[in-house]
C-alpha cells in the first residue's frame, strides 16, 4: 500500500498501518510530491509495525544532497534492518525545478550518478569521487547499515530501463496498464537474479464506474501532460489517443482535454470496480510480470463518508491482493 493514507494525519496512521498488517498487506510505499517526504511516515512504520517492509517509491535525486541522501537512507535502514528499500528517480521539472528551486538539468546522467554513490556509501566506502554531474569528497558515513538497502530505479523508457536492469537491485514502473508491463520489462533486458519489478497501481475501489473515470480522468490530465509521462505514452503507442490531450492542455484549454479522455483509457490505467474487482485486475500486473503490485488508494464516495474506520475496512477487503500474490 502507498502510505500516508490521504485525509489521515500522520499521527493517527498507527491504527491504519494495524489494519494494513492485518488485512495481509506485506509492505508499506511511500512518496515524495509535495504531502509527506519519502522518508518520516516508513519511519513511523518501522517503530510501530517491526514486521512490514518499508520502501520509497520514489526519492528524487535533485532535491537532496548525496551525501544527506545517503544518511537518510542509511538511518531508515538501521531502524528496519532488512526491511527497507530504496526506490530513486528524476522525478520532474515541476518538483524539482519549480517547487525546490534546484536546476532539472541531465537528469538520466544524475540519476545514474546518484545510483552509484549510493551503491558505494551505504556500504560504508569512503566516496572521493568526480561524477559527471556532481563531485563528492572524501564522505564516509559515519552509521553505515548493517544491511545495506537494496536501490532500485524509477524507469519509463528504453535508457532509463537498460540503467535499471544493468546496474540496480530493481526497478519501478509507474503510470501503466497491466498490458504494457511485458513490452517494458523486455526493453530491460535480461535482469540478473533477485532484481525485483514494482509497480505502483492507482486503485479506486467503488463500484460507482462514473465517479472512479472522473477521478481518473483528472489524475490522467494532471500526470499524462507532464512531459516524461507523455513521451513513455508515446513510445507505448498512445499518441492517436493522448493527441487531442496533449493539444488541448497545450492551448489552456483544461475542459477541453478532460474532456478528451475516453472512458477505455481510464479503464486501462486506473483499476476500479469492487474490492474483489480490483483484486483481480491487480493480479493480471502479477501475471504480466510485477512482483511487488503497490496499490495507489484512490478516493471513493464510500471513503469520504467514512473516514478512517472506512479506510481500515477497504484495505481489509483488498489485502488479499498481497497474500494470494
Amino acid at each position: 500500500m502507498t502510505v500516508p493514507l490521504s485525509g489521515v494525519p500522520l499521527a493517527d496512521h498507527a491504527g491504519i498501518y494495524a489494519a494494513l498488517a492485518e488485512a495481509g498487506f506485506t509492505d508499506l510505499w511511500s512518496s515524495e510530491v509535495a504531502g509527506a517526504d519519502a522518508f518520516t511516515p516508513l519511519a513511523l512504520a518501522a517503530a510501530w509495525q517491526p514486521e512490514l517492509r518499508l520502501g520509497t517509491a520514489i526519492v528524487p535525486v535533485f532535491t537532496r544532497g548525496p551525501g544527506l541522501l545517503a544518511m537518510t537512507a542509511a538511518a531508515l535502514a538501521d531502524a528496519a534492518p532488512g526491511r527497507f528499500a530504496l526506490g530513486i528517480g528524476s522525478s520532474s521539472p515541476v518538483v524539482v525545478g519549480d517547487w525546490n528551486a534546484v536546476p532539472f538539468t541531465e537528469p538520466y546522467r544524475r540519476t545514474r550518478d546518484v545510483l552509484r554513490f549510493l551503491r558505494a556509501a551505504l556500504r560504508g566506502e569512503a566516496v572521493d569521487e568526480r561524477y559527471d554531474t556532481f563531485t563528492v569528497r572524501r564522505f564516509r558515513l559515519e552509521r553505515p547499515p548493517m544491511v545495506p538497502p537494496p536501490i532500485l530505479l524509477a524507469a519509463l523508457r528504453p535508457r532509463m530501463l537498460r540503467l535499471a536492469a544493468a546496474e540496480a537491485d530493481g526497478v519501478i514502473l509507474n503510470w501503466l496498464a497491466a498490458t504494457d508491463v511485458p513490452r517494458v520489462l523486455a526493453e530491460a533486458g535480461e535482469p540478473r537474479a533477485g532484481f525485483e519489478v514494482t509497480a505502483r497501481i492507482f486503485v479506486c475501489p467503488t463500484e460507482d464506474a462514473g465517479y472512479a473515470r472522473a477521478v481518473g480522468r483528472r489524475l490522467i490530465a494532471a500526470y499524462l501532460t507532464v512531459p516524461a509521462y507523455a513521451e513513455f505514452h508515446r513510445w507505448l503507442g498512445r499518441e492517436p489517443v493522448l493527441g487531442p490531450v496533449w493539444a488541448a492542455w497545450a492551448a489552456g484549454d483544461r475542459r477541453g482535454a478532460l474532456a478528451a479522455i475516453p472512458d477505455e483509457l481510464v479503464d486501462e490505467l486506473i483499476v476500479h470496480g469492487s474490492p474483489e474487482q480490483c483484486r483481480a485486475q491487480v493480479r493480471r500486473y502479477v501475471d504480466a510480470g510485477v512482483e511487488t503490485p503497490v496499490i495507489a488508494l484512490l478516493p471513493t464516495p464510500e471513503l469520504e463518508a467514512g473516514g478512517a474506520a472506512a479506510l481500515a475496512t477497504m484495505a481489509a477487503r483488498l489485502g488479499h491482493t498481497t497474500v494470494d500474490g
